[in-house]
């Protein structure tokens, strides 16, 4: 498995989604680090303090926590996300392991400090990138919709892990809800997009080999998804991969 944290950029704002894991929740969970999120970001001109706005698909380990290297960020969350974290749904093993107490609190305290925007279940962020709440990977999971200069994107995140979870109408292990999923699949994220290879899915290694390299050296560790160069008000999307070697 691949872990991405996208950057979505033009030449009017950047935002970033989901904010990958540390390297010491990686340890404890076996996973090696292998691409910091810093330094994929720094490869692609990114200050993470200059960062104004970024999305939280879910808030699993490896999508919630970096938190603090965006100091000055507001956060976009869907409401019932942060609801299924901190309910009667996080005593079920199957469910609460991939989260972290302590992130979960972070976002907490960050809604108290007025960082935390809660989008509709259909919400356009700014034109041309929009959130969609579709859950059953978690109770609030969204994906991020991105318009193109070659068209719309869909950045799938865990509603997707791979390719072959749409494909194949099958859902990845960890679910709260799979027939949500698998209305998902069938409907829900088609619908956002006019190619059903322009969903983006959250770890499939396929992603990196499918798409070109955002600049030279960046080969098999930050793709360059909308393929065309930038136009304006086209924003170009490219990957911070945090690879699992376990």
């Amino acid at each position: 498995m691949d872990y991405f944290v996208w950057v979505v950029r033009s030449d009017r704002r950047t935002v970033v989604v989901d904010t990958g894991f540390g390297r010491a929740e990686g340890i404890r969970r076996g996973r090696t680090l292998l691409a910091p999120v810093e330094a994929g970001l720094a490869a692609l001109g990114v200050a993470p303090a200059a960062v104004d706005d970024v999305v939280l698909t879910h808030l699993h380990y490896d999508h919630a926590g970096g938190l603090a290297l965006f100091p000055h960020a507001r956060f976009h969350l869907q409401e019932q996300e942060l609801q299924f974290a901190v309910g009667v749904h996080m005593t079920d093993s199957s469910r609460g392991s991939a989260y972290v107490a302590d992130e979960v609190a972070e976002v907490v305290r960050l809604v108290h400090a007025g960082r935390v925007r809660f989008p509709g279940a259909d919400d356009e962020l700014f034109p041309g990138l929009s959130l969609h709440a579709v859950g059953g990977h978690t109770g609030g999971t969204q994906v991020v919709r991105v318009t193109t200069a070659r068209g719309p994107l869909v950045l799938a995140s865990d509603a997707a892990h791979f390719s072959a979870n749409i494909e194949q109408r099958r859902v990845f292990a960890v679910t709260h809800e799979p027939e949500r999923l698998l209305e998902a699949y069938a409907t829900r994220l088609p619908g956002l997009v006019d190619d059903p290879a322009d969903i983006i899915p959250g770890h499939d290694p396929l992603v990196l080999a499918r798409h070109p390299a955002a600049g030279a050296g960046l080969e098999g560790h930050i793709a360059r998804l909308s393929g065309v160069p930038l136009v304006v008000d086209a924003p170009v999307l490219s990957c911070v991969g945090e690879n699992d070697t376990g």
